[in-house]
């Protein structure tokens, strides 16, 4: 491996070797497939890994990452070839049927001390799990000082990073209604994007809790989720992986929970028989 030279004299082009190795690398950690299609995003992605360790060519990089040296550079991997798209409320409907129909059907109950848990898998950047929290707490009194928790877990270190910070740019607050910017920063969103960011509110943070997760590995957590939101990540995998894993969110689910998932996305395999259909890419455990 060559390093020591300017990044200005890195040779640009990513050989049908090098995408080939680097695919199947990124497939063997996290499932994710790296189509031919992705490749121009691979090539000028990976390329700032290269500058970044001062190598002199994407080969040098990859000869690097899928060697024994190069295991803690994979996060790095990871975090370069993954796309971290999300928002506040993002497709909405989602957080409807939350609001609406799940949350209360359970009320009564939590508030009498039933436990509450709702997952964020693949929570990117802290967006999602932060608006399910927003929602939670405009549903049910006091739901700080009750048993609910969010787990929001994504395979990129840095965004898992990102949600503990809780510390978002007054840009992702834009579409933001005053009610919702209140709750998720106890300020409007005026006020916000005068200041140019904030902090999401101290009782939300409390309410969340963030992990480094790579779905196909093992799942530590202990006990069934109501609600398990897990959205434009599954398309990402082959149609075997999708399957396996709509399983494993089954088994983890309590009967009546709920699974909400992407736009362009639907349960198959063996777990159709576990779920019901239940609104737009929207499924009840039975």
């Amino acid at each position: 491996m060559n390093t020591g030279s300017s990044p200005d004299n890195v040779t640009l082009a990513l050989k049908d070797t090098d995408f080939t190795k680097i695919s199947a690398l990124v497939h063997a950690i996290s499932g994710i497939v790296l189509p031919d299609n992705k490749r121009p995003m691979v090539q000028s992605r990976l390329l700032r890994r290269v500058q970044a360790l001062r190598m002199s060519t994407l080969s040098d990089y990859v000869e690097f990452v899928t060697g024994p040296s190069g295991v803690a550079e994979r996060n790095h991997l990871l975090s370069a070839v993954t796309t971290n798209v999300t928002a506040f409320f993002r497709e909405m409907h989602h957080f409807e049927t939350l609001e609406k129909t799940i949350l209360p059907a359970l009320k009564q109950s939590v508030m009498g001390g039933r436990r509450l848990r709702l997952w964020s898998a693949g929570c990117s950047s802290g967006e999602e799990p932060y608006s399910l929290a927003a929602i939670v707490t405009a549903a049910i009194p006091n739901a700080s000082r009750l048993d609910i928790r969010i787990l929001a877990t994504d395979i990129d270190q840095t965004m898992v990073e990102q949600v503990r910070a809780g510390k978002y740019a007054s840009d992702a607050l834009r579409d933001l209604e005053n009610e919702w910017s209140s709750r998720l920063f106890g300020l409007p969103a005026k006020e916000v994007m005068r200041r140019g960011s904030a902090e999401i509110a101290a009782p939300l943070q409390a309410m969340v809790r963030c992990k480094s997760l790579n779905l196909q590995e093992e799942w530590p957590m202990k006990g069934l989720f109501d609600v398990i939101f897990c959205r434009n990540v599954v398309i990402y995998f082959d149609k075997q992986t999708q399957e396996r894993l709509w399983s494993r969110f089954a088994a983890v689910l309590r009967p009546g929970g709920y699974l909400m998932i992407g736009h362009s996305e639907r349960v198959t395999g063996a777990a159709l028989s576990a779920f019901s259909p239940e609104g737009i890419t929207t499924y009840r455990r039975l």
